[in-house]
């Protein structure tokens, strides 16, 4: 048998103190429970216990970290701490009348309930009646919107920020702090949320865990990278975001590619282009230049330039919300970026050099690793019109250029395709032994 907890009735003065009937009229429920503690000298403990909630929960709210906005918890703090149901904007509570009372609300029984209901509405529309009603449809209304996590978004805006890339951070340091963030998501989607928290959760979840992946992807810690990208899959999916989920998919796409298994690459930015669907995005415009790069990787010329005259279209067609210098988005300098890759690869160094300049002139001078990226592109143009030595001159520098933390991962692997590239009757050339020692070093 289930017998509701023991109230921690509030003394007589404290229900009269100023103070204290203000909170409880705007339902400040750190005040309310920070007086009963301090004033009522009554336990964090005993509070929880008596309205039915964690105690940690409750030292939150007292100091004011977390708030109480769900209509069935507000009940039970009234009858827990026998606050009277008006100073909280409801109806009268059933221990009012029978003050021995311990049955915390006629919603516990739902005959009592349905007997309370029928005879107050037989009664006419007075008062009591449409209080009835009232505390019934405020009930419903609250429980579709129960409380939000408190640092939801905190949660929200630090994914946000970390969306705007590394900012010359140390990588190593940005994939720290992000799992660290990642990490405060877990318990929140332990616990039975509404389906609208649940779904501010997961779409929360979905870019954190897709920004480690990319970090982890840039580091070179390929397999650690897909398992990110695929934990990052299921909540994007959840969340019902669909250009997300598309997104996620392009961007796992990009692991394959970079790291020497285009076709593998080309089959997942096409799943990421089915996904995206055929209307304007970020993330199908991100998922064609993905796709145009691995299918050129992968000697399929025609494939390649018809991603890439696709990509060029939905890229034309962006808003500027899409066209965001984010992560999440596709601007035109990212754009040039994927251009300058796949056209290089092609052949295409006119076109290449164009795009490479393009993306400098748009690139921030902290985008360390993309300005590498686009001069070592620059390099290998320069190697396939034949000339071997500038470009090697020109990767050399800007690999001993970088910061340690940035010579692993995608720089790496993009300046050893170069060195593999040039045919071994020239690895004895002054040029290309200084470029082979800044790799080994």
């Amino acid at each position: 048998m289930h017998f509701p907890p023991s109230p921690a009735e509030l003394p007589p003065a404290l229900l009269a103190d100023p103070k204290f009937l203000r909170a409880a009229r705007a339902r400040e429920f750190s005040v309310v429970f920070s007086m009963a503690h301090e004033t009522a000298r009554i336990s964090f403990n005993r509070i929880a216990e008596a309205c039915g909630l964690k105690a940690e929960r409750v030292s939150k709210v007292a100091r004011g970290e977390m708030s109480v906005t769900a209509f069935d918890t507000v009940e039970r703090i009234a009858d827990g701490l026998r606050i009277p149901g008006a100073l909280l904007g409801l109806a009268t509570r059933p221990w009012e009348s029978d003050p021995h009372s311990t049955e915390p609300h006629h919603g516990d029984d739902p005959m009592k309930r349905r007997q309370m209901l029928r005879s107050a509405v037989a009664a006419g529309l007075t008062g009591t009646a449409l209080a009835a009603l009232t505390d019934t449809r405020q009930s419903f209304d609250h429980a579709l919107a129960a409380d939000t996590p408190a640092d939801l978004p905190d949660l929200e805006a630090a994914a946000e920020s970390y969306g705007y890339g590394y900012h010359g951070q140390d990588p190593a340091k940005v994939l720290a702090d992000l799992v660290a963030d990642f990490d405060e998501i877990r318990p929140h989607l332990e616990t039975p949320q509404p389906v609208a928290v649940r779904t501010r959760l997961c779409r929360t979840a979905a870019q954190m865990a897709g920004m480690t992946a990319i970090v982890l992807h840039d580091l070179g810690a390929r397999r650690e990278a897909r398992n990110w990208f695929g934990t990052a899959a299921r909540p994007a999916e959840e969340s019902g975001d669909r250009q997300l989920h598309a997104w996620t998919a392009a961007r796992e796409a990009m692991v394959p590619l970079n790291y020497g298994a285009p076709q593998a690459a080309a089959a997942q930015a096409e799943d990421a282009r089915r996904v995206a669907g055929t209307a304007p995005s970020a993330a199908a415009a991100l998922a064609a230049a993905v796709a145009a790069r691995a299918h050129a990787l992968c000697g399929q010329t025609e494939q390649a330039r018809l991603a890439l005259a696709d990509s060029e279209r939905l890229m034309g067609r962006l808003g500027a919300e899409q066209r965001a210098d984010t992560w999440f988005g596709y601007p035109e300098q990212k754009h040039h970026v994927h251009l300058s890759h796949a056209l290089t690869v092609l052949g295409e160094t006119v076109r290449a050099r164009e795009s490479q300049q393009r993306a400098l002139d748009l690139s921030a001078p902290t985008s360390t690793m993309t300005r590498t990226l686009l001069v070592l592109d620059a390099a290998t143009c320069a190697h396939r019109d034949g000339d071997t030595e500038q470009g090697c001159r020109q990767a050399t520098a800007a690999f001993a250029a970088l910061p340690p933390a940035y010579r692993t991962g995608l720089t790496r692997t993009r300046a050893m395709d170069l060195y593999r590239s040039i045919p071994a009757s020239s690895h004895r050339e002054p040029a290309v032994l200084a470029f082979k020692e800044a790799l080994a070093a």
